[in-house]
């Protein structure tokens, strides 16, 4: 049923009018808000009556909203670029693609049907392989995939099924039809940011969704997270999601599910098998792992009996599933699905094997290795589109031959199909329908893919209520694609009923009382305490250069501290023998050639915080990435010292927001333990160096100063002695005064305290950590004698702070052969 819009009458007709004033689909093309002849669907009415009652400018402010919240959740998503990896702004296209609840039982309906149907060709696959041994579908297919996992064969997956999650790319043809573009069984990911689509524009056109009827989607995912802790065993590490790593193009959604339905982040070097069983590597000790939701390609995910290459899976997986003691969602190999060339065999295997025709058909397709298809093909060569039979990583929406152009081009495709068919793939172009995008204050079409998912329960296939679109940014669009600028849009599905108010959250009654999270990851501690490492390091980095180049503006480069910080950051590896202070400066802070630079110790420090993104405060991380941003630009080369001073003071104000965000609203966890032990264990060594170089029994006053400035100490100092800097009152504020925050007593206590915490918190009753070298510490310290000390004894402090360095890693991080943990949290 559609609405002509000269139709409408009175203001709001003249409105809506106004709203899709030039709304042209393309001649030929559907069109889900308009129909051939301009009428309004009836279920895009209420919608564009709500935006003709808001106004341009009030739905700008309204899509403003949304953006603010996808900025302030930090959403992104990686492109690859030239061999490097880009986080860009998640972008979301503003009005929602709204289906009605006929099509919804349709496409739910299809949907369902296609993936049993997958999944019995994935268990023939790699069970009885009936389906070949009669020819109903091609040895080759199977045989010649890089898919087809070959050491897999013959095990049944734990769950008892192949297919626990399964995605589809839908389209619609110029009838209206939908059609099934693209299969998704490898690793179905987009879950979470058709959540934050939902949640963003739920804030930005809040009234609008409530009065819609529209379904959610949180009972998708109780479904999900119930499917998997059917799987769960008593005293279990919990549910883990197997992510790539930071550097995966959608690592922003493994973080955001993991939090949100409660799964335990993880990557490879996280787990170890032993005994034919997966742990997890905690800080205190392994625990064994049941349930692994895979977000890695299946050939990464074992390096001894797959790709041997791969840094990212599990040494011994296969092993373990194998022996029937971990499940592994979706099963590896399950990606055999995703081969093109299947969708020629689907439409006549459906019958055979589920009893009914294909409730949503896929887009035609003919497999070249079959001679009357290959001829069909040859045939037809420039009306088709041609790919590869077997890889999945090709667009199959796009529309337009894989080679056009020159005779000579499609020459050289005739020749290859008839040499070697079995590599190819003719299919009918598909022209994608088109949805209403907001731009420039009016609505235009703009083709789509609607991505849908369904995850496996007792009863049969859950769909999720909803989905998302990838929008074009042209109207001749055929590639559309994340990878390749599209936006997505939030899916409304009406429902014929008042849509149920779903939530993930337990009623308060439910609710236990919890102080502690879930047991700390090795991989996470390591990184948390490098973190801190990297900052520590790049703060008085930082400050060093200050110093320099303040007396540079002072034009006193010649003074014997000018000399000392120069000499500083030499030994610090900051800066190449021959440096003069002025371009000491630059290189130190801004030189990403340099590891210890302060832009490269930044980067460092971001690259480990990566991992621990979810333990840190958001804030805080805002702080770091702008501190980063600065530094990434580097210096101007026309910056003179005064203005490297400014920079400098307008960097450590940002540390200072970090370090504040850290005290202020984390909680004193072993994470934070592990934090501010990372972070006390390198200001101390700093500390002794810098006061070895500035603090010698020869040093000049002005060193002394110099060494009250960098450690943050001059106010004190000059409350305490208001007649000038001398060493031994220096040396005792910097190094043994245990009230100043910034002294090595100070550090040294806080050491001890954090690692006695620790052997608390995480192996309880186990010999201390560092017990030895710590009590060689106290011991050496408490004898350090001011008039006279020298270098060697402060040296022998450096060595000890580094040996309990060695002895935590050891302890805590490089799990080869621990213990099993006890407890279940930590």
């Amino acid at each position: 049923m559609t609405t002509r819009l000269d139709d409408l009458t009175g203001d709001g007709g003249a409105a809506i009018a106004s709203l899709t004033a030039g709304y042209r689909p393309l001649p030929g093309i559907y069109d889900e808000m308009v129909d051939s002849a301009g009428g309004v669907r009836a279920h895009w009415l209420p919608l564009l009556a709500a935006f003709a009652r808001l106004g341009a400018e009030g739905l700008e402010r309204r899509f403003a909203l949304a953006d603010q919240h996808l900025a302030s959740s930090g959403v992104f998503y990686r492109v690859y670029e030239d061999r490097n990896s880009v986080a860009r702004a998640y972008r979301l296209s503003h009005v929602p693609l709204i289906v009605s609840a006929d099509d919804w039982v349709h496409i739910s309906a299809g949907l369902s049907q296609r993936a049993d149907l997958l999944e019995t060709i994935l268990a023939d696959a790699y069970g009885a392989g009936g389906l070949f041994a009669s020819g109903r579908l091609p040895a080759a297919l199977v045989a010649g995939s890089p898919e087809y996992l070959r050491p897999l064969r013959g095990v049944r997956p734990r769950s008892g099924r192949h297919l626990n999650f399964y995605a589809a790319d839908i389209g619609r043809d110029a009838q209206g039809r939908w059609w099934v573009l693209r299969d998704r069984t490898q690793a179905p990911s987009g879950t979470g940011y058709a959540l934050e689509n939902r949640i963003a524009l739920s804030r930005g056109l809040g009234e609008i969704f409530r009065s819609y009827g529209v379904e959610r989607l949180a009972s998708y995912f109780d479904s999900m997270r119930s499917m998997l802790g059917l799987q769960r065993e008593a005293g279990d590490a919990g549910i883990c999601l197997l992510t790539p790593g930071p550097h995966n193009e959608t690592y922003f959604e493994h973080v955001y599910l993991s939090r949100y339905l409660g799964f335990r982040l993880v990557e490879g070097q996280d787990l170890s098998v032993q005994d034919d069983r997966v742990m997890l590597r905690t800080v205190g000790g392994f625990r064994p792992v049941n349930v692994l939701v895979r977000r890695l390609d299946a050939d990464f995910a074992d390096p001894m009996e797959l790709n041997t290459n791969s840094r990212l899976g599990v040494p011994g997986l296969i092993g373990a599933l194998r022996a029937g003691n971990v499940s592994v969602l979706n099963a590896l190999g399950s990606g055999l699905m995703e081969a093109p060339a299947l969708l020629g065999f689907l439409p006549a295997l459906a019958p055979q094997l589920s009893g009914t025709e294909l409730l949503m058909p896929n887009v035609a397709t003919w497999w070249c290795g079959q001679p009357a298809e290959r001829q069909f093909v040859l045939d037809h060569l420039e009306s088709l589109v041609v790919t590869s039979s077997l890889s999945s990583s090709v667009d199959l929406s796009r529309g337009d031959p894989a080679v056009t152009g020159t005779d000579e081009a499609f020459s050289r495709l005739r020749r290859g199909i008839s040499l070697r068919g079995i590599d190819y793939i003719g299919q009918q172009p598909v022209h994608l329908s088109t949805m209403p995008v907001w731009e420039r204050g009016h609505l235009v079409p703009r083709p789509f893919v609607l991505r849908v998912y369904l995850t496996a329960t007792p009863s049969g296939w859950q769909v999720m209520p909803g989905g998302m679109a990838l929008v074009g940014e042209h109207t001749t669009d055929t590639q559309i694609t994340m990878q390749r600028g599209a936006r997505t849009a939030d899916v409304w599905t009406l429902s014929d009923n008042s849509a149920a108010t779903a939530t993930l959250l337990r009623p308060p009654e439910a609710i236990q009382i919890r102080r502690a999270s879930a047991a700390l990851t090795s991989r996470a501690a390591d990184n948390l305490y490098w973190f801190a490492r990297y900052l520590e390091r790049a703060e008085a980095t930082l400050r060093v250069v200050r110093a320099l180049s303040n007396r540079i503006v002072d034009q006193q480069q010649t003074r014997p501290d000018a000399a000392a910080l120069t000499d500083i950051l030499l030994q610090w590896g900051c800066i190449g023998a021959g440096t003069t202070s002025a371009a000491a400066v630059t290189a130190a802070l801004s030189d990403r050639r340099s590891s210890d630079s302060v832009a490269s110790l930044v980067q460092n420090a971001m690259h480990a915080g990566a991992v621990i993104r979810n333990r840190f405060p958001i804030d805080g991380w805002r702080a770091l990435e702008d501190t980063n941003r600065i530094l990434a630009t580097g210096v101007p080369a026309n910056s003179d010292a005064l203005a490297i001073e400014g920079l400098g003071n307008s960097l450590l104000r940002n540390f200072a927001a970090i370090t504040g965000v850290e005290l202020d609203n984390m909680n004193r966890l072993s994470g934070w333990r592990f934090l501010k032990l990372g972070a006390r264990i390198e200001r101390a060594i700093l500390v002794s160096r810098l006061a070895r170089r500035l603090a010698g029994p020869e040093s000049p006053a002005d060193c002394l100063e110099t060494l009250l400035e960098i450690n943050s100490s001059e106010v004190t100092y000059r409350v305490r002695y208001p007649h000038g800097a001398s060493r031994a009152p220096v040396l005792d504020l910097v190094l043994l005064d245990d009230s100043n925050p910034r002294s090595l007593a100070f550090a040294i206590g806080r050491i001890a305290e954090h690692l006695g915490a620790l052997d608390q918190m995480v192996r309880p009753g186990s010999p201390a950590a560092a017990a030895e070298p710590l009590e060689d510490l106290h011991t050496r310290f408490a004898a350090l004698d001011l008039q006279s000390l020298d270098g060697s004894r402060l040296v022998a402090i450096e060595n000890l702070l580094m040996q309990v360095s060695n002895l935590v890693t050891a302890r805590y991080f490089d799990l080869s052969d621990g213990p099993r943990a006890a407890g279940d949290e930590q």
